[in-house]
């Protein structure tokens, strides 16, 4: 009697990258930050709290001064719900930034987790996709709540409005990818002021607060080369229901943005500790 053996099916990246590179394991790390962060609920907490404390402010304190905004679709809408899908892409932005940055800085810095982690079957794709995404569930985590909170204030009028969970992920995605490359140029502590001096302007002036059209001509071509200004219009647009082709652009930006993000942070950890 013949008897056959099944050989396990290999994905596509177990196939094509070379060997080492990546083993299929980026699991693993997701298994193991949801395990060490198990009890630490107060720093998503925490995270979940600024945003939040932003769109009750301008609910009940500053966006009872200021007048009905111009919305996607061409119509007046509050100022607070003008700004609320903002604030969805920043808390998503931030959330994704600060894991991908401080804590893969500590990871490889100082505790040397990585280089435990490739002394077993795991290559530097994994460790960079396992980062990412988890990065990316905290940030989804922040969005989650922060869409609660929108639906309570009745800030949610439109079904299309669903959609802002997954474009509040593809903005973590993409900002957790080019982070955590980022975070593998980062020599000391102090440098962490590189990356806030990039995430402090592009929250004020990524038409967080205010439309593109208060911006002079050329200042407004360096706001929509911001990609949290995508993530915004994306939010902002689904939001209201105001579809268009041209999303189609803003998505495609934040997916490249995120592609070259997970291709550096492989290539960076590669060439650092497998030399």
């Amino acid at each position: 009697m013949t008897t056959f053996t099944e050989t396990p099916r290999r994905g596509v990246l177990l196939r094509v990258l070379p060997p080492g590179l990546y083993a299929g394991r980026a699991s693993k790390l997701v298994e193991r930050s949801i395990l060490a962060y198990s009890r630490m609920w107060l720093v998503f907490a925490s995270g979940v709290l600024e945003p939040l404390l932003y769109l009750v402010a301008f609910q009940i304190g500053f966006g009872r001064l200021v007048g009905d905004a111009t919305g996607p679709d061409g119509q007046p809408m509050s100022y607070v719900a003008f700004v609320a899908p903002a604030l969805l892409a920043s808390s998503a932005m931030n959330g994704a930034v600060f894991d991908s940055t401080f804590n893969v800085f500590f990871k490889f810095r100082y505790a040397k987790t990585y280089d435990a982690m490739l002394a077993t079957p795991i290559g530097p794709l994994d460790i960079a996709i396992g980062e990412i995404s988890w990065a990316v569930l905290r940030g989804g985590l922040y969005s989650v709540a922060f869409f609660a909170v929108m639906a309570a204030m009745g800030l949610v009028t439109s079904a299309w409005a669903l959609l802002l969970i997954p474009v509040a992920l593809l903005i973590a995605l993409a900002f957790a990818a080019i982070g955590m490359a980022c975070a593998t140029f980062l020599r000391s502590t102090s440098q962490f002021d590189y990356i806030q001096l990039a995430v402090v302007p592009m929250f004020l002036f990524s038409t967080t607060f205010y439309p593109l059209s208060v911006y002079p001509g050329p200042l407004q071509v360096v706001v929509q080369c911001s990609p949290l200004y995508h993530g915004i219009q994306l939010m902002r647009e689904f939001a209201v229901g105001a579809l268009h082709p041209g999303m189609i652009g803003h998505v495609a930006y934040l997916v490249a943005l995120a592609i070259l993000g997970i291709w550096g942070a492989a290539r960076r950890l590669s060439g650092l500790l497998l030399r």
